[in-house]
């Protein structure tokens, strides 16, 4: 397909999901539990699933068919901006967080601690826009978004308003890392044009952080400009601390964040790696995180609750995440032989555990590469190993790595094309009614990478033959 052909075939996308978002999007009075059965039965049902679904499908093959041949960084962002244009003014798609968010931003700026309290103890006054589940459980993001919320609702007094500051913090924090994505695809020796359109012309972008207004917007934007900063400035304290700062406010955010601050500490220091190097220079970087990620809790007012506040993404089960998946799978083994418990802790905590040790191989293998690169495959371990995987996650690795792959960008764009199809307009996951097949699939993927990466350390292990 011609660049220019892709460019409209795109924009017509984003203006069949405008469509699709006016028409049953995730508004504020939609039904709180549907189906996809219950939305086709609806009004205008058919219409708003075709409209999501070919809307979605001419994005995603517009933003596939240019993957490798962009034009140049000029257009990549002049089309990113096209396409954003419609959604920009529609309701929100594919999530209901934003309703949360200003829900949790109620609380906050009524003098409750959203990590002891859910919303529902204010009451809070849009609170029959949030999903049943998510009431009376803590916020689960870091202090700097908590405050933001409450200093949003604060200074609007209404939702709808709300809604239009908590998307324009997304766009800022999308404007963010696209003047900053530049500086790590120079660094890493990727085009600047193909590192901005694998990172910010993926659907997921437009959808789930412009249109859905997700905080992952912000933290991405602050994780790519504390990159930035530290690659810029290698073996400076000054813009290391700062740098480190950057990346400690994206992990106040979303504390997920945090995984690429020791990947960052690596790619401050001047010269071959050893341990009086990293002291030197990555400590400012561990420094200036640690002093950025407390300075803000305490300027909330709050306290560590909201890492604990994570594990309420427990509370979601779903085929996406491959240690759910497989305990899925379990169960529908084990049941027929009479066995009914429950194996998710098991094979969730094991992710855990095969998450902690996958970090540390890569940060141990990052010393003499490129630890950028091994920062955004540190965030894809992340996403894959976590109890719980929602499209837009995928984003965060997505950016990393559109910037410092210069080669083997398949696997990581394909995961973000099908996670584009997920969610339909209104928020509903397609993960929840498709779980008796998509887990037994997820697990055997599990099974295929699983032997594929064994035979290929014992391929590299193996001594080459000298004639």
């Amino acid at each position: 397909m011609p660049h220019h052909l892709a460019r409209w075939t795109g924009l017509a996308g984003s203006a069949l999901l405008a469509v699709a978002a006016v028409l049953g999007g995730a508004l504020p009075d939609g039904d709180l539990r549907p189906t996809p059965v219950s939305i086709w039965r609806g009004p205008n049902g058919p219409l708003i699933i075709a409209t999501w679904l070919v809307g979605t499908g001419l994005m995603a093959y517009a933003w596939w068919t240019l993957r490798d041949r962009v034009p140049s960084a000029r257009w990549a962002l002049v089309t990113v901006g096209l396409w954003l244009l419609p959604l920009l003014f529609a309701p929100p798609l594919g999530s209901r967080d934003v309703y949360a968010y200003a829900c949790q931003g109620a609380s906050y700026a009524a003098g409750i601690n959203p990590y002891e309290q859910g919303v529902s103890a204010l009451p809070c006054p849009w609170l029959d826009t949030i999903s049943y589940i998510w009431r009376d459980t803590p916020a689960p993001y870091g202090p700097l978004f908590v405050m933001l919320s409450g200093a949003v609702v604060a200074a609007t007094g209404s939702l709808t308003a709300s809604i239009v500051l908590f998307r324009l913090i997304a766009v800022a924090g999308v404007a963010l890392t696209a003047a900053c994505l530049p500086v790590l695809a120079r660094r890493c020796g990727v085009p600047v044009g193909r590192a901005l359109w694998l990172a910010l012309a993926c659907p997921l972008v437009a959808v789930h952080l412009v249109s859905g207004a997700h905080n992952d917007a912000l933290m991405v934007g602050l994780l790519v400009a504390g990159l930035a900063v530290v690659v810029s400035r290698p073996g400076r304290p000054g813009p290391l601390l700062a740098g480190g700062a950057l990346l400690g406010l994206a992990g106040a955010v979303k504390v997920t964040a945090l995984v690429v601050v020791p990947f960052a500490a690596l790619a401050a220091i001047v010269g071959a790696y050893s341990i009086r190097a990293l002291l030197r220079d990555g400590g400012w970087v561990v420094g200036g995180a640690v002093a950025a990620v407390v300075g803000v809790t305490l300027a909330a007012g709050l306290d560590f609750g909201w890492i604990a506040g994570l594990e309420q993404g427990g509370l979601v089960i779903a085929w996406t995440s491959p240690s759910t998946a497989v305990g899925q799978t379990v169960a529908y083994l084990a049941a027929p032989f009479g066995w009914h418990g429950d194996p998710l802790p098991v094979t969730r905590g094991i992710g855990m555990a095969v998450l902690a040790l996958v970090l540390i191989w890569l940060w141990w293998r990052a010393r003499t590469r490129d630890p950028l690169w091994h920062a955004g495959l540190a965030l894809a371990a992340t996403v894959a190993l976590a109890p719980l995987f929602h499209p837009w996650y995928w984003i965060w690795p997505l950016t990393v790595l559109a910037a410092t792959a210069r080669h083997r960008t398949g696997w990581f764009t394909v995961v973000a094309l099908v996670s584009a199809f997920l969610v339909l307009a209104d928020g509903t996951g397609l993960p929840r009614y498709t779980k008796t097949v998509g887990a037994p699939l997820m697990t055997l993927l599990v099974i295929v990478v699983a032997v594929r990466l064994v035979r290929s350390a014992r391929a590299a292990r193996r001594p080459v033959a000298v004639d």
